[in-house]
């Protein structure tokens, strides 16, 4: 009789440590499993939208790219390009000489940028601020520099900043600047 009964003891403490490790697992695997995702927020409803812009200006020249934005972005855009009768040599003693645009062999060519900044509401609607700055040469002028006389570009600028508000749907809004540059906007999904 004690050995039946020393079996039996044996196989209750095997079976209560199966139990034990058993339960011990069941409880212990939700601690590792991956905690629930909750949103706490939306992802924007505008999405990337491509805009196109075109200048188009007697002083400037013209101009036209498209960029694909978000909402909240900004974007600049600058051409540079050739004026009418060549670029203007500028020699280093000009006035403002660094923020010139200059081309390769240091003749100042026309400049325009452009900086974008739509904000898309949840209607689709954009209210975009435009930022417009230019320069060119228009011939030259004399300028005196330590006593010495050089050639200059005389130096036509423009600075402006505008707001529109436009749909998203391709239909395209233009804007006229104080010196009549023209610029059209068109967004679309």
């Amino acid at each position: 009789m004690p050995c039946r009964s020393s079996r039996h003891t044996r196989r209750r403490p095997a079976a209560l440590v199966q139990f034990v490790l058993a339960a011990s697992c069941a409880l212990a695997l939700p601690a590792f499993a991956a905690t629930p995702i909750t949103v706490t927020s939306k992802a924007a409803t505008d999405g990337p939208i491509r805009y196109t812009v075109r200048v188009a200006s007697k002083a400037f020249g013209d101009a036209q790219e498209t960029r694909t934005l978000r909402s909240g972005d900004t974007d600049d855009f600058t051409w540079r390009t050739t004026p009418p009768g060549g670029a203007v040599a500028t020699p280093q003693g000009c006035p403002d000489y660094a923020s010139l645009p200059l081309d390769a062999n240091g003749a100042m060519v026309r400049q325009t940028q452009l900086r974008l900044a739509p904000i898309v509401a949840s209607n689709g609607t954009a209210t975009v601020q435009v930022s417009f700055r230019a320069q060119a040469p228009h011939g030259t002028q004399s300028v005196s520099n330590n006593g010495a006389s050089i050639t200059c570009p005389a130096v036509v600028a423009h600075s402006e900043v505008a707001h529109l508000t436009m749909p998203t749907n391709g239909t395209a809004k233009t804007l006229k600047l104080s010196d009549g540059t023209q610029i059209t906007i068109s967004a679309q999904r």
